[in-house]
């Protein structure tokens, strides 16, 4: 029998990934030394694995460059209408692959690095992640920028260079420890700092009004010192920009003071100044309302307004000659897309701009903002929306305070005029909250200055024209859209599960990957035996190489027949990571109690991170460690059972557990995870789902037929109907002997027998205030999950699955954004390569 193939041998057999041509492979091998040596200044004798990782990104980074130069050419002759993508948060993950993925670059370099007697896998693991994101909302973000590279729209995405960015989570003694991420302790390779667009950004000060305009005065400068990143669209050869501002302090920072003795601590003071971009505020769904938030809100904002308008105003490629002095057609070039409220401080930004300094009337002002301007909203909880005292507004930012004062008098003058005497509403419609402290209401600004507001799923676009916006669509119906998330099929298929995107293309060829919707033609070999068996094999071999990397990391034994049921998202209530907690402790419970059934073995994989200050996240944590503990420790259970908490989930682990994962969980309270996105990532790669009808589970059940999913618990209207009722968990606990057993054992110590009390904070929570009612879904759950065990080896039921995926690609997301919100159009042909005669 011949040897079995080495990961090297198998990855040159998969046409997905580019070509290895000889030239191009010796061209590479020339390049890579070159850099060692030019770049990097080493020797081969003396160089690190960080050193060759280095000298690959730059080898790979060339390819990018001459692309990128002819990309921002091409734009500045077509002149087409651009789309600004403003986000606090972008969660890109690594870069390298997914540059060679994009260029079609993967086999040609993995040829010659191989030849350079080095190991591809082993560099790549070099790359820190860029965690400049908390999870669903920043991650979007960076899958868009794909997207609109790969539909060729001219796009930038705007955010903030955090110097560190999401904390990497520690598990010591089963509790979550947070750790600085110094992502660029190394450097970075992929980014290009840009000084010579250094913008001044503004705070504090004091407003003046003049008969010729108002000025803003005696303010404290900080400088906005831009970075770029190249974002490769899917071999079509545009490379578009993701820029982000660092804070810098101007040099004269505080040293007027300096003959006053105080010039040491005047140039240390400089890093207070620095400090807005030093780190990302690590809450998923929850609102934080500190200064230096607010403050770095309002940077991204005045840093990319003023970019905005700059390349607006600009005549030609490379030059600052302003020609385009008229405003009024900026909403024809330019589309603003506010990623949630966090930058909606660019309404009242770009009305001061276009009235402080270029001297328009209120009235085109405001024209012009709202035609420009766009709204996505990301959640319905009422304790993520921001909503920021108007005090610390009036120290940091009186102007823009002025402004939203203005914008909020006309705003109800119009509900006024539209439903005379009703002051309710009025009191409900205001961008000012009224009671103890007076507060800025962030939607209700993004929902007035907008021309359009969206939702990211279906289910969760209706519940705000429904609900939460309910008053603002019954006065601007048209305003209110929904844009169903998506994914990027180039990351979340190609690059993390090359083995299947192979097998899929061998069928139905290679076109798929830009037309996600061709997954269709998979439902004409749904029994088709070679298919399900090339399926079957690829997921078994994913799993086979993620238990290794399991056993290595927690050293314990994985049975990888056993079925994968993982449950990654950040921690959260409403995720109901307790629920899953309640089917791991009862399915043990049932193994103990009969262990010579035949028992489906399972391997139960949790991971996530907690926001720091949030304590029940945090004893979630502990609580499923210690459950570990116990399982996995129960000679009686063996391998049927194995629980594991996954330590730092972060975009690089994704991309390992979700093509070995056999099951998907995502099971929210009906009403309250907006879309999810890692649902659509586990359903391309060959999972099935157990969920509740929340977010875009809905449409996914929808698209691949409600048989293929595994579908429980209460619809969003039972959920009101349970509210109206009155949720009386003891009701449940008392009628369900099996629950009753599971919270016993975690309120009487027996997941913490050295401190019996340890879990009370959660029993308490769950039996006496429990928002998200994780006892009304127990008994279904449970029903799902014994359903779920005895169907277990069901690739049919997976082709189901992935030939409905195609409409959770991003590429359809941006597609709608594009055509319904900006006024572009797509489009699929590609530019002429750097090396083609134009």
């Amino acid at each position: 029998m011949s040897k079995p193939l080495t990961d090297q041998e198998k990855r040159k057999q998969i046409s997905v990934r580019g070509l290895a041509g000889v030239e191009n492979v010796s061209d590479l091998k020339t390049n890579f030394n070159r850099h060692l040596h030019f770049t990097l200044v080493k020797d081969r004798n003396v160089a690190t694995k960080r050193d060759y990782y280095f000298a690959l990104a730059h080898t790979v980074r060339d390819h990018l460059v001459g692309r990128w130069i002819r990309t921002q050419q091409h734009y500045y002759e077509k002149d087409p209408k651009r789309v600004y993508y403003l986000s606090l948060e972008f969660y890109m993950g690594r870069t390298l692959q997914n540059t060679m993925v994009n260029l079609a670059l993967e086999n040609a370099c993995d040829e010659a690095i191989y030849q350079l007697g080095l190991d591809m896998e082993e560099l790549q693991d070099m790359e820190e992640d860029a965690g400049l994101g908390n999870g669903g909302l920043g991650r979007l973000a960076a899958c868009f920028l794909d997207s609109m590279a790969t539909l060729g729209l001219a796009a930038y995405g705007y955010g903030i260079r955090y110097e560190f960015g999401i904390f990497n989570q520690k598990i010591v003694k089963g509790w979550q420890v947070e750790e600085a991420d110094d992502w660029l302790r190394y450097g970075n390779p992929w980014e290009k700092a840009r000084p010579e667009y250094m913008r001044p950004v503004h705070f504090y000060g004091r407003v003046e009004h003049h008969p010729d305009g108002v000025k803003w005065v005696d303010t404290q400068v900080i400088l906005a010192l831009p970075y770029d990143t190249p974002v490769p669209g899917y071999r079509n050869n545009i490379v578009n920009t993701m820029r982000l501002w660092s804070a810098k302090a101007p040099c004269e920072f505080h040293l007027k003071d300096f003959n006053v003795g105080g010039y040491i601590q005047a140039v240390l003071d400089k890093n207070l100044a620095e400090n807005i971009s030093r780190v990302l505020y690590p809450n998923d769904n929850f609102f934080e309302g500190k200064e230096l938030r607010l403050k770095q809100e309002y940077f991204v904002v005045a840093a990319t307004l003023q970019d905005i308008i700059r390349r607006f105003k600009a005549s030609k490629f490379g030059s600052i000659e302003e020609v385009r002095m008229d405003l009024t057609t900026l909403p024809d070039k330019v589309a603003i897309q506010l990623n949630d409220t966090h930058p909606a401080m660019a309404i009242p930004e770009l009305m001061r701009i276009l009235m402080d300094d270029e001297k328009l009337n209120w009235e085109t002002a405001w024209d012009i903002t709202v035609r420009t301007c766009a709204y996505t909203n990301h959640t319905v909880l009422p304790e993520a929306l921001e909503r920021w005292p108007v005090d610390l507004f009036q120290n940091l930012l009186p102007r823009h305070l002025e402004i939203i004062y203005e914008i909020n008098r006309r705003h109800l003058e119009r509900i006024s005029a539209l439903y005379p005497g009703d002051f309710d509403r009025m009191r409900r419609m205001s961008l000012i909250e009224e009671g103890g402290q007076k507060k800025i209401n962030m939607a209700h600004l993004c929902i007035v200055g907008s021309h359009a507001v969206n939702g990211v799923a279906q289910i969760h676009s209706d519940i705000i024209k429904d609900t939460v916006f309910k008053d603002f669509y019954e006065v601007d119906p048209e305003k209110f859209q929904n844009k169903t998330n998506g994914i990027t099929p180039r990351r979340w298929l190609v690059m993390c599960n090359p083995g299947l995107a192979e097998v899929i293309a061998e069928r139905i060829g290679e076109d798929y990957i830009r037309d996600l919707c061709q997954l269709k033609k998979l439902l004409k070999f749904v029994d088709d035996d070679a298919l399900i068996r090339d399926i079957a094999k690829v997921k078994q071999e994913n799993k086979m190489k993620f238990a290794a990397l399991l056993e290595e990391q927690y050293k314990v034994k994985i049975n990888p027949d056993s079925m994968f049921d993982a449950h990654v998202k950040r921690i959260h209530e409403y995720k109901r990571q307790l629920l899953n907690c309640l089917h791991i402790i009862t399915l043990y419970n049932r193994i103990k109690k009969e262990p010579n059934k035949a028992w489906t073995a399972r391997t139960i994989m949790i991971g996530g991170k907690a926001a720091p200050g949030y304590h029940t996240a945090k004893m979630i944590i502990k609580l499923i460690t210690a459950i570990g503990e116990v399982v996995n420790n129960d000679s009686v259970v063996g391998d049927r059972l194995k629980v594991i908490f996954l330590e730092n989930y972060k975009v690089t682990l994704a991309e390992k557990v979700i093509p070995a994962a056999d099951l998907s969980e995502q099971i929210s309270t009906a009403g309250t995870e907006a879309s999810g996105t890692g649902n659509m990532k586990f359903m391309l790669n060959g999972a099935l789902t157990i969920g509740t009808m929340d977010g875009a589970n809905v449409e996914m059940a929808e698209e691949a037929g409600e048989e293929n999913l595994f579908i429980f618990g209460m619809r969003v209207k039972d959920v009101e109907a349970l509210d109206k009722k009155g949720y009386d968990a003891m009701e449940y606990y008392n009628r369900i002997p099996e629950l009753k057993q599971a919270m016993d054992q975690i309120s009487k110590g027996f997941f913490s027998p050295a401190e019996p009390d340890q879990f009370q904070d959660i029993v308490k929570m769950l039996m006496h205030h429990d928002r998200f009612k994780v006892f009304a879904d127990y008994e279904d759950y449970i029903k799902s999950q014994e359903k779920v065990s005895a169907l277990y080896k069901w690739t049919k039921m997976v082709i189901h699955n992935i030939a409905g995926c195609g409409k959770f690609s991003s590429d359809r997301t941006i597609g709608q954004y594009a055509r319904e919100i900006w006024g572009m159009e797509p489009s699929l042909e590609k530019i002429a390569a750097p090396d083609d005669p134009r």
